[in-house]
């Protein structure tokens, strides 16, 4: 496909990488693996934004303008963002309930002086298998007691830049369809309020968390971005599909493009959610 592509680096998790963890406090993220920097195309999506869907891709790009003025005021996010976004959700899936996992934002400079975090820029999916299973039954559990269950759980992150484009680090992404099967090591998430001295220590057990992907490299890996992104634009990406007919992850990573001149580094909101279908 003969479209404009920016070759950079992809960080992947090095081959001899084990029992790898991340560790998430305010303002601050720690990894335990080692990661391997890979010179990669990674393809501009948006001549061909039409062609990626939710089931074939993993990731599409959908026009929504928010009602949200500042996405810097923490308040006014609390207040109108959750509504927005289980609408849109229901609306993209035909689902029939969702559950708000809570947002993030993500900077690419100084991000605690702004209540964000770092841009993720290793390759990973936000949850493995091992623990979206037991996260949606856990939601649904808590938010619909009288629910009569559910055949299909989604879940999925709504990304959004509210910084002017071009963005000095976009968002990544995989395409599914190159994505192998086999692919994919358990990453333990832990959030933290400082991050441990010891990070290989055992954790307490009551440890807030969960369990997501890290990749290695595959060279087959096909990697897309959206160029020229504005805030009146959401990337909605799969994190983990029960359904896996279909497709059901999608690996990503922030990558500094070197072609962009970004008057201000990238700033980027981030809404997890899980959809429900009875």
């Amino acid at each position: 496909m003969d479209v404009p592509a920016v070759t950079t680096e992809i960080h992947y998790l090095a081959p001899e990488a084990t029992v790898p963890r991340r560790f998430t406090a305010p303002g601050h993220s720690v990894n335990t693996g080692t990661y391997t920097a890979h010179r990669m195309p990674v393809r501009d999506g948006r001549p061909v934004r039409d062609r990626f869907t939710l089931d074939r891709n993993g990731f599409t790009l959908i026009d929504h303008v928010s009602a949200v003025r500042d996405f810097t005021d923490t308040d006014e996010v609390d207040r109108v963002y959750p509504g927005e976004a289980a609408e849109l959700i229901k609306a993209r899936t035909g689902a029939d309930r969702v559950v708000l996992l809570g947002w993030l934002r993500r900077r690419a400079a100084d991000p605690a002086a702004h209540a964000s975090q770092p841009q993720a820029a290793n390759v990973h999916c936000d949850f493995s298998v091992t623990g979206a299973v037991p996260r949606a039954r856990d939601a649904y559990a808590a938010h619909f007691p009288e629910g009569p269950g559910y055949r299909r759980a989604l879940i999925t992150s709504l990304w959004r830049v509210f910084t002017p484009p071009p963005q000095d680090w976009p968002l990544g992404l995989c395409d599914f369809a190159t994505v192998g099967a086999a692919d994919g090591v358990d990453n333990r998430l832990y959030f933290v309020n400082e991050i441990p001295g010891d990070l290989l220590a055992e954790m307490p057990p009551d440890t807030p968390g969960t369990s997501g992907f890290e990749f290695r490299h595959n060279p087959a890996h096909q990697w897309w971005y959206f160029s020229g992104m504005t805030r009146d634009e959401v990337l909605l990406l799969k994190l983990n599909d029960s359904d896996q007919s279909r497709a059901w992850r999608v690996p990503h990573s922030a990558f500094f493009d070197p072609a962009a001149r970004a008057a201000r580094p990238r700033h980027s909101i981030e809404y997890r959610t899980i959809a429900y279908f009875e």
